[in-house]
């Protein structure tokens, strides 16, 4: 059946708009939140709140217990996407986590280019810390864009001299601004969704003239010395493969713990898919206990 699933899939992503180049960012904003938006499950509650001075999306799964709490930074190339396009996904995170999730509505480009979303993305974080949520207690996630962010975020942090959560998922994240990935060009024709060119047009709203190689916009390039174990999922099939793998391979030099899964056959933040694709919800369920088995190992036992 999983076969059967990757190959309908892979036909609907390719029934749909490549490129989006001639379409202004409003215009990309609204067609995206038709095609991609899924809402939170039932059993996930969610309320509107406002984190770092950002609005941001709570949700809190039924089964939730305990102190762990969620950040979340969803994709979009930087340009589209919200809270709202990625409850979906980040409500079964959280659910099969048990955790209370926070997914921050930050800055968009060009309106807002660099380093504006890593602003808004450290802003969130020394938020939480400030309110009292241990570290130990907080996990970061993201994907595609939101993936870098999440690292990005991280990276700030450490400068900033903030301590570092007890861990962080990013789901095909986007590392590479550059986009030196030979997987950018040998991929190009596997991916249904994107070209290199919707990819440099991303780039280029986010970056403008700036560099496209700073560590906190191509995380990539960065040390990334004394980050919390990194899980790294990403889909075989998708122009970004090389900027999970490299990001992997950079952490695993840094002396980062990191795990890398290659999903055979699989495009872009396939997990978004949950439901329609058994890999979708195996890769979640995987993230899930990622990110549950680092907050409990941050946490001594008890003495008796």
């Amino acid at each position: 059946m999983s076969r059967q699933q990757r190959k309908a899939l892979d036909v609907v992503l390719r029934s749909l708009s490549r490129s989006e180049k001639q379409l202004t960012p409003e215009e990309q904003r609204s067609d995206f939140d038709a095609a991609i938006t899924r809402p939170a499950p039932e059993d996930v509650v969610t309320r509107r709140t406002v984190l770092g001075g950002r609005p941001a999306l709570e949700l809190q799964p039924a089964g939730a217990s305990g102190r762990g709490r969620l950040l979340y930074l969803h994709g979009g190339g930087y340009v589209i996407g919200s809270p709202d396009t990625h409850a979906g996904l980040v409500g079964e995170l959280a659910r099969r986590a048990g955790l209370r999730a926070l997914s921050v509505d930050y800055r968009l480009a060009p309106e807002h280019p660099f380093p504006a979303a890593v602003d808004d993305g450290l802003a969130a974080y020394r938020e939480l810390l400030a309110a009292g949520t241990d570290p130990r207690d907080l996990v970061l996630a993201g994907d595609s864009a939101g993936g870098g962010l999440s690292i990005a975020t991280l990276l700030a942090a450490r400068e900033a001299g903030l301590p570092q959560p007890a861990a962080v998922v990013v789901l095909s994240p986007w590392t590479d601004l550059t986009l030196a990935g030979e997987s950018i060009r040998s991929k190009e024709d596997a991916d249904p969704i994107f070209t290199a060119d919707d990819v440099r047009a991303y780039a280029d709203l986010y970056v403008g003239a700036g560099d496209r190689a700073h560590p906190l916009a191509s995380p990539v390039f960065a040390d990334l010395t004394g980050l919390p174990p990194l899980l790294v999922q990403v889909g075989a099939n998708e122009i970004l493969l090389d900027d999970a793998v490299r990001l992997a391979a950079r952490a695993g030099a840094d002396d980062v713990e990191v795990t890398l899964e290659v999903g055979p056959g699989l495009p872009h933040v396939f997990q978004h898919h949950y439901g329609r694709l058994d890999e979708a919800d195996a890769a979640l369920d995987r993230a899930a206990r990622f990110l549950t088995a680092h907050l409990a190992a941050d946490r001594p036992e008890p003495v008796h």
